[in-house]
């Protein structure tokens, strides 16, 4: 599964996340925010070693259930999940080797 370029507007429900098997990356922030548009080469760079594992890149703002329900407050912020578990947590990433190393833990 290739790195998602694009932000979802409508997200999931916590209950459908923590019901995902395998490992997941979460992609909390927004298409305008100029930190999360840094991230990006960095994230392209961790998916091409590990383009197998599953990303939801969420539109995150003001009254957003699931990005509350993981307390998000910087974007962007990257959760890393296990069977529905967080593992690993990252934000405001700027190079690709933390990305990989958290990657790493839930492949």
């Amino acid at each position: 599964m290739p790195m998602t370029q694009q932000y979802a507007a409508t997200e999931p429900t916590r209950t459908e996340v923590d019901a995902l098997p395998g490992a997941t990356v979460l992609e909390f922030g927004a298409p305008w925010c100029g930190y999360c548009q840094r991230a990006q080469p960095a994230l392209a760079e961790a998916f091409a070693v590990h383009p197998a594992l599953r990303h939801l890149k969420i539109e995150d703002g003001s009254g957003r259930r699931l990005g509350r329900s993981f307390h998000i407050k910087l974007w962007p912020t990257l959760v890393f999940l296990r069977d529905g578990q967080e593992v690993a947590r990252l934000v405001r990433p700027t190079e690709s080797e933390p990305i990989r190393e958290a990657m790493r833990r839930i492949a």
